[in-house]
């Protein structure tokens, strides 16, 4: 049923809460889990009166640099994951990836054919999703496959 699982993290424990869901369902179906961390650019909330200046070069050449910093250990993060879901007989490969991070986790779903994402949701409700924003809920509003949404309230 599920080949390809998709399983999108952002190095929080909240967010780990979700393996042990994948790795049952990958384990039982003999699924493909790929596991993704999208790091968001910082030059997406530079104000667009500066696009003509200097000033966006910068904050586009900082943001650049911090996501080559951050890519190593994240990659670090991921292959950790990774090797542990593999030491249980699951196929599992990791992507990195910088943009938006909904539309970047539906890109990558379409782009490797998922059959699934699997996703914690960090259980915010209310004005906090609102003002915080909430990649699960982005999500069930725009995707096009089925989705697995664990709650992960109380987590670290």
């Amino acid at each position: 049923m599920y080949q390809t699982i998709l399983v999108p993290l952002d190095g929080s424990p909240r967010a780990e809460v979700i393996l042990p869901h994948v790795e049952d369902i990958a384990v039982r179906l003999q699924s493909k889990v790929i596991l993704v961390q999208v790091v968001e650019p910082l030059f997406q909330f530079i104000n667009p009166a500066l696009y003509e200046t200097t000033i966006q070069t910068d904050v586009i050449q900082e943001s650049i640099r911090d996501f080559k910093n951050r890519q190593e250990s994240i990659v670090a993060y991921l292959a950790d994951h990774q090797a542990s879901l593999q030491k249980k007989g699951v196929t599992a490969t990791t992507i990195v990836e910088q943009g938006p991070v909904v539309e970047t986790i539906i890109s990558v779903a379409q782009r490797e054919n998922v059959d699934l994402i699997a996703i914690a949701s960090h259980g915010r409700t209310g004005l906090s999703r609102v003002f915080y924003g909430s990649v699960a809920a982005g999500l069930m509003q725009k995707i096009d496959r089925p989705i697995l949404i664990v709650r992960s309230r109380n987590q670290g």
